[in-house]
């Protein structure tokens, strides 16, 4: 059993593009409240990502906490506000591959995106009755993240990755959901169950990066091959892919906030310890 604390909250309203920092946040079925709940597509329904379409990384969201409205601004343009439709109708939207409905935005705030991404941009959100299958070992459900309802890694890790960078990256560049600390660097490798006042989180699975990770948030473009360059070094998964970081899906909701003590078990509730992972004690750089 680890304790660990909560140093930072961040949620995503529109997926792709930068987060909002919480000193608390409601944690729903789905995660954070509104994390990815939007998402940027083209004219076909296709979901735009930061892998093609970098300069989502400077649409800076904000959120009501009644979720009715959303503002998006973005550097060389005057910000938009969107009162949210939550009751129009439903449309196909592609998803990895995936196929989902969401509700559209309307023409301006589509001509706004398509003015700072440089190509035929929509804005839809997911409708109440979203429920999206977590990816992974605990079932659950998320908006339109990547797999999982919750992203969670530790300051000590990030700490680590830095030590081994000529260049040290913001902790942004990796886009979690819950920042930790208080435990050795890569101990959230090896946690399975956590617990806090009334919220309960089961593990899903390792963070598989890729090449949004390389786009710098500030300027919206790629600037480099790092951090995968120096994380396949030494946190290559067997499976493939580089990993960091881990996923949960929400078992029980409630309310987190900065400070808070998580109880992090290293195994599922009634189940035996399992082994420590691979990339729990990782090798040098080479």
């Amino acid at each position: 059993m680890l304790d660990l604390h909560v140093t930072a909250l961040y949620s995503y309203p529109v997926k792709g593009a930068a987060g909002i920092a919480h000193d608390a946040a409601d944690i729903g079925p789905a995660g954070l409240a509104g994390d990815r709940q939007f998402l940027v597509t083209d004219l076909d329904g296709v979901f735009r990502t930061q892998r093609a379409d970098p300069r989502l990384a400077v649409i800076r969201p904000g959120w009501a906490e009644d979720g009715a409205v959303l503002t998006l601004a973005a550097p060389d343009v005057r910000p938009i506000a969107v009162l949210v439709d939550r009751t129009g109708p439903r449309q196909p939207v592609q998803l990895f591959h995936h196929h989902f409905t969401g509700i559209d935005q309307g023409d301006a705030v589509a001509e706004w995106l398509s003015a700072v991404l440089g190509r035929p941009s929509r804005l839809v959100v997911a409708p109440p009755e979203h429920d999206r299958a977590t990816d992974g070992h605990t079932p659950g459900t998320s908006g339109y993240a990547d797999s999982s309802a919750v992203h969670l890694f530790a300051q000590e890790s990030m700490a680590d990755l830095n030590s081994r960078l000529d260049v040290p990256l913001p902790i942004a560049r990796f886009r979690p959901n819950v920042v930790v600390a208080g435990g050795a660097a890569y101990a959230e490798d090896a946690v399975r169950h956590i617990t806090t006042g009334g919220i309960e989180l089961g593990w899903t699975k390792l963070a598989v990066r890729c090449a949004v990770t390389l786009v710098d948030p500030a300027t919206g473009r790629r600037a480099g091959p790092e951090p995968l360059r120096t994380l396949a070094r030494y946190r290559r998964d067997p499976a493939g892919g580089v990993v960091f970081g881990t996923k949960f899906a929400v078992l029980r909701p409630g309310r987190l906030r900065v400070g808070d003590t998580l109880s992090a078990a290293t195994a599922f509730p009634g189940a035996a310890a399992p082994g420590a992972p691979a990339h729990a004690a990782p090798a040098a750089a080479g």
